[in-house]
């Protein structure tokens, strides 16, 4: 069956075709939501919600926009990010144990190898590097593009152009 045509149907509420799409994008979309939480079971019920947001609002997905699977990850990493941002989220990050913190230390430079579950990371190494480190900031780690702005002590109209030139950069490399 054409991924076309499983969308289709998946947008006529086909529980058939949630399951199937389910069962392509979830351990991608858990790759990426995981990045960004650092919580496997937080990730876990991200992507739960993600796919029930995605099957309440499937008739917004328009394949004119771009492919269903960005779209869909464009929800997943908007809902990780909101959590990340929620006073529960902050709440539980009070008490990290020093491994938390260490991980974050060694995986700095470098793109998680669970992000690689779209297979992106070999597109993302070719770029040049003040790309890599936008890309990575913004789509891997769940930041905003201010909060990239004060990182990188760029201009945040500097980080928007970039990030834009980037993407269309990574999307060249991806039709090649």
């Amino acid at each position: 069956m054409s991924t076309e045509l499983l969308i289709s149907q998946f947008q006529n509420k086909d529980s058939k075709a949630f399951e199937k799409l389910y069962m392509m994008y979830s351990n991608s979309i858990l790759g990426i939501i995981n990045n960004i939480v650092r919580n496997n079971d937080v990730a876990e019920e991200i992507v739960q919600d993600v796919f029930i947001k995605a099957w309440n609002n499937s008739e917004k997905y328009s394949a004119k926009k771009g492919r269903f699977f960005t779209w869909i990850l464009n929800i997943a990493r908007n809902s990780a990010i909101d959590h990340t941002r929620s006073k529960a989220f902050k709440n539980s990050k009070q008490n990290q144990n020093a491994d938390y913190f260490v991980d974050i230390l060694e995986n700095n430079e470098s793109l998680d190898s669970q992000t690689n579950g779209i297979g992106i990371k070999e597109f993302v190494t070719k770029l040049a590097k003040k790309c890599k480190e936008v890309i990575e900031l913004i789509y891997f780690k769940g930041y905003t593009q201010k909060e990239v702005s004060e990182t990188l002590e760029i201009p945040l109209g500097t980080i928007k152009t970039r990030n834009r030139n980037c993407i269309n950069e990574l999307r060249k490399q991806l039709r090649e």
